[in-house]
């Protein structure tokens, strides 16, 4: 197999993976609180030919001298993009969205037997019965709890409305007196490219921010009074004509490394009826 047909298989492989982030992009435009995913490359080994050795070459040059030869690129990572989506108002008291970039709601989710905090940028909240319908708990979209900061946020059963405050306090209506039965734990990630997309539109922090000293610089609570608005939903920050054109230049690609296979096979077909 040639070098153009070895470069050519392994950059259709990426492609492919590239198509795939692009098409969940997709895919989760009307997700609320969704952030897009960003495919970026980078060039595997290549080999460096010095043909220009006269010293006059190095003058004002920003690249390396000669001619590199690659073996195709790979995917070298996906990072997602964390700018704000539309805000859209619902007038629901437990659709809450966030007002600042970086900023996630904790759920403490359950996953093959492990137990571990995620974070999420959707605040369609719910509230869920728990203890023989005495207490009510507050969860997300999929069951799991909303914590606090103080845990799961359980509120006592009886109460005639409920609010979330812009600073994240929740208040619960009992007749004429109102109480605080908890305050939403918003973190800010310091530190967002290392969050890891574990699915159902959540993050969680890799290996290596488990230890504390770790998880402060990564992760923070979230303070002020104004951090996020009740009644509201965040949209997905898709941007559907950017998807589409990334769409259309990866197909393009994968196309063309697909006729550069095909072009080598022809062409090593007609030197073996030459010989």
């Amino acid at each position: 197999m040639s070098r153009a047909m070895i470069q050519a298989a392994v950059t259709m492989n990426q492609l492919q993976q590239k198509l795939d982030v692009i098409g969940n992009n997709m895919a989760n435009s009307q997700t609320t609180g969704y952030k897009s995913r960003q495919a970026n490359f980078s060039s595997l080994l290549f080999q460096q030919m010095d043909n220009l050795s006269h010293p006059a070459n190095t003058a004002g040059r920003q690249t390396p001298d000669g001619i590199r030869i690659g073996s195709g690129a790979r995917l070298g990572s996906i990072n997602a993009n964390l700018q704000l989506g539309s805000l859209r108002e619902t007038d629901r008291s437990l659709d809450t969205a966030l007002l600042e970039m970086n900023h996630f709601f904790q759920i403490e989710a359950t996953d093959n037997g492990v137990t571990e905090t995620r974070y999420t940028r959707d605040g369609a909240f719910y509230l869920s019965p728990v203890n023989n319908n005495q207490q009510v708990m507050l969860v997300d979209r999929d069951g799991n709890p909303v914590l606090g900061v103080d845990g799961p946020i359980r509120i006592a059963s009886g109460f005639d409305d409920i609010s979330v405050q812009p600073n994240g306090q929740i208040l619960v209506k009992r007749g004429d007196e109102t109480e605080t039965v908890g305050t939403l734990a918003i973190v800010e990630a310091l530190r967002p490219d290392l969050l890891e997309a574990v699915g159902e539109n959540a993050f969680r922090l890799p290996n290596i921010a488990n230890t504390e000293a770790a998880f402060a610089d990564v992760i923070q609570p979230a303070a002020g009074n104004q951090i996020l608005q009740s009644g509201t939903l965040e949209a997905s920050n898709v941007n559907m004509s950017k998807e589409m054109s990334d769409l259309i230049m990866s197909q393009r690609a994968y196309q063309f490394n697909a006729r550069t296979i095909s072009m080598s096979d022809q062409m090593s077909g007609l030197i073996n009826q030459m010989r």
